[in-house]
């Protein structure tokens, strides 16, 4: 039997027995339900006890036929109202017994939902949370210059750059163990489609002589998951802890320290402030690392507008140690000096005014001019000249919200990274000097929109050169499209 929504609106009209001043509507519930309608104030009312929906567009479209249960599920939010306190308790119990049936089909249906629901959250469905993006890339990324030659030679350096995330997807995942413990991993992947992977000697080996100077430099497992770690956090306090290999950062541009490493780290709010006070052991994962950083630090906002990050890191090695730099066939053979084992860090930001914000990032270690003793024998210039230290400045208008298409944020950038003003710093994927080799310095600006929900445009523009030979220069353009999930 399928019963039409004036019939409806007759009953509704039996069924609540009101006057017609506790029926005056306060507002439109229905868009197509005039106010002289005979009906109107029984559905106005009927929809704000939440006993009718109407269609979800604000339409109630009264010629529209419904079914038994779209009837027993109205039939049964009105009995939830119970005790005669809603309309006529003897229509409300005749109108029960007509819709049994359907009332007891919905009832089991409802639980049955509500089963698969908490079997879903209890589930990996539940426990499991993935997030991350594509990225879709082009640069146009110029070196040009000279460079110096192993007899004192110079000879000419100009080329068009090629290695660059082209297509990059990240994958980030965390699985809830408990109400504490989430294991976490991230899956990079690659892709470059104008000069490919390198299959050179992809099963060559050291033992194949002197023609294969490497072995499998193409491993065909780039799509591996790289980090794997767990966290920790304690509800009540906010204490946690992060142990495994993953991405970790010191400062607030992560010049001093932003790369993989195995280790861990842990953060303690302190009561009363917005700061978190944090320990750490960091291994970076990079070939030709023998070394690992331990320390301590802190960050958090200070102020209604402004914020600190700072740290203290020390160096497993003594300063001067020497070790084998080699640790992979894809690393040089050769001696590897510790010119450092201090390095601070001092940065923090501030809003200078609405919609502008200013980062600052300081590193210094105590490494002396290292360099000074190693002279070119060919110009008898001496490197060092203060590259203990590094510098990075930004300069934001506005932000981006990925929930809000329209926004956008403006930025400017100067850096200056000193030769031993880092441990491994982030060289944000590849936009500084030669991948954010030590002592290079430049400047960028750029621009960032969200042109739809869950996607990011950014485009960039750099100038950078090399600190001692200023004749190697870099000019970067950059656009690329971020696709969120």
């Amino acid at each position: 039997m399928k019963i039409n929504k004036k019939a409806l609106a007759i009953l509704a009209g039996l069924t609540v027995g009101m006057s017609s001043t506790a029926f005056a509507a306060t507002a439109d519930s229905f868009t197509d339900v005039p106010k002289d309608h005979w009906s109107y104030q029984a559905l106005d009312y009927l929809a704000k006890e939440g006993i009718i929906d109407g269609m979800g567009d604000n339409t109630f479209q009264g010629g529209r036929t419904m079914t038994r249960y779209e009837m027993a599920s109205i039939v049964a939010k009105a009995m939830q109202k119970g005790g005669g306190t809603f309309g006529d308790q003897a229509v409300l119990d005749k109108l029960a017994a007509e819709y049994s049936g359907e009332i007891d089909t919905l009832k089991k249906q409802v639980d049955q939902n509500t089963k698969d629901i908490n079997d879903l959250k209890n589930g990996i469905a539940g426990k499991l949370e993935l997030n991350g993006f594509v990225r879709v890339q082009y640069d146009h990324d110029r070196y040009n210059g000279t460079s110096e030659q192993s007899d004192g030679s110079t000879k000419p350096d100009d080329h068009l750059g090629t290695d660059n995330n082209r297509f990059y997807m990240n994958l980030n995942g965390a699985y809830k163990v408990n109400d504490y413990w989430k294991a976490k991993f991230q899956l990079e992947k690659n892709s470059f489609y104008n000069n490919g992977h390198d299959h050179e000697n992809e099963s060559g080996s050291w033992e194949d002589g002197a023609t294969k100077t490497r072995a499998k430099r193409w491993s065909g497992h780039d799509g591996d998951i790289q980090r794997i770690w767990v966290e920790g956090v304690d509800p009540k306090s906010g204490d946690w802890i992060s142990v495994g290999r993953a991405w970790r950062g010191l400062g607030q541009q992560n010049v001093l320290f932003g790369t993989e490493s195995d280790g861990f780290q842990f953060g303690v709010p302190l009561k009363g402030t917005g700061l978190t006070a944090s320990g750490f052991w960091f291994s970076s994962t990079g070939a030709g690392n023998h070394e690992s950083w331990y320390g301590v630090g802190t960050w958090g906002k200070v102020g209604h507008s402004a914020g600190i990050n700072l740290a203290y890191a020390q160096n497993s090695k003594d300063k001067g140690d020497v070790y084998e730099q080699n640790t992979s066939h894809l690393a040089s053979w050769g001696d590897h000096t510790v010119y450092y084992d201090k390095a601070f860090v001092l940065s923090g930001w501030a809003d200078l005014a609405k919609n502008v914000r200013f980062i600052a990032d300081y590193v210094k270690t105590n490494a002396s001019d290292y360099a000074n003793a190693v002279a070119n024998t060919a110009t008898g210039r001496k490197h060092g000249n203060n590259q203990n230290n590094s510098l990075f400045l930004r300069l934001n208008y506005r932000d981006t919200d990925l929930q809000k298409p329209g926004t956008y944020q403006a930025y400017a950038r100067w850096y200056r990274y000193g030769a031993n003003g880092t441990i491994s710093g982030d060289d944000e994927w590849g936009s500084l000097f030669y991948n954010g080799s030590a002592g290079s310095k430049g400047w960028i600006v750029g621009a960032k929109y969200v042109p739809w929900k869950n996607v990011e445009w950014e485009t960039l523009f750099s100038k950078q050169k090399q600190i001692e030979n200023t004749n190697n220069k870099r000019t970067l353009v950059r656009t690329q499209m971020d696709f969120h999930f």
